[in-house]
């Protein structure tokens, strides 16, 4: 009863608090919390604002333009990069398809597609599951003479790593050196932590 009667007094102490609360969808409210005068503290009914913005970012903008890593052969971007147009002009003859299925649209049966599971999660094993096919896929673009384009949803964290893994691999980098290249060409680039941990643990084999 002691401890019931301290929490009672140190609440009738609490200054009135207000919170604008926000939610998925971009609706705003007010939730106020009653003041010391009130028999209890719980909040009032929460007052709807005119909605301003969302909570979270909501990215419009069309990212179909992939970046060339290496003369003419190899192409990073996101899943917006995958059109018939860019097939045409920038030769494609592979689509690396990296944690998202290729989108549908017509592609010329000429165009070899694979389809690579992998999740953006730190914890997701990238040197075994994913690299290794990946380069042995991208390898095969080049020794073919084609061009290949890996892509994942948004061409920032899952592709990205796949193209400095390959870098390292065949192209001798050391991980920053990689990193550096592709983020020249696409600034917009970040692997997740697990990934740029075990990226920077991976040697040639």
């Amino acid at each position: 009863m002691i401890l019931l009667y301290e929490l009672q007094k140190r609440l009738a102490n609490l200054r009135p608090t207000t919170t604008v609360v926000t939610t998925p969808t971009g609706a705003r409210f007010i939730e106020r919390r009653k003041s010391s005068g009130s028999e209890d503290g719980t909040a009032t009914t929460p007052q709807q604002l005119e909605a301003r913005q969302y909570g979270f970012v909501v990215d419009t903008k069309p990212d179909n333009v992939p970046a060339c890593i290496l003369s003419e052969f190899l192409y990073l971007g996101s899943q917006d990069a995958v059109s018939a147009e860019n097939i045409l002009k920038f030769k494609l003859t592979h689509i690396l398809s990296v944690g998202i299925e290729t989108p549908s649209i017509e592609l010329p049966t000429s165009v070899k597609c694979k389809y690579l599971p992998c999740l953006d999660l730190p914890e997701t094993d990238l040197l075994r599951y994913v690299l290794p096919v990946s380069i042995d896929f991208i390898e095969e673009a080049r020794k073919s003479r084609g061009c290949i384009l890996v892509h994942c949803n948004a061409g920032v964290s899952r592709s990205a790593s796949v193209v400095i893994g390959y870098l390292m691999q065949r192209r001798d980098m050391c991980y920053e050196d990689a990193y550096h290249l592709v983020k020249s060409w696409r600034p917009c680039i970040q692997p997740n932590a697990g990934f740029m941990q075990q990226l920077k643990k991976y040697t040639k084999t």
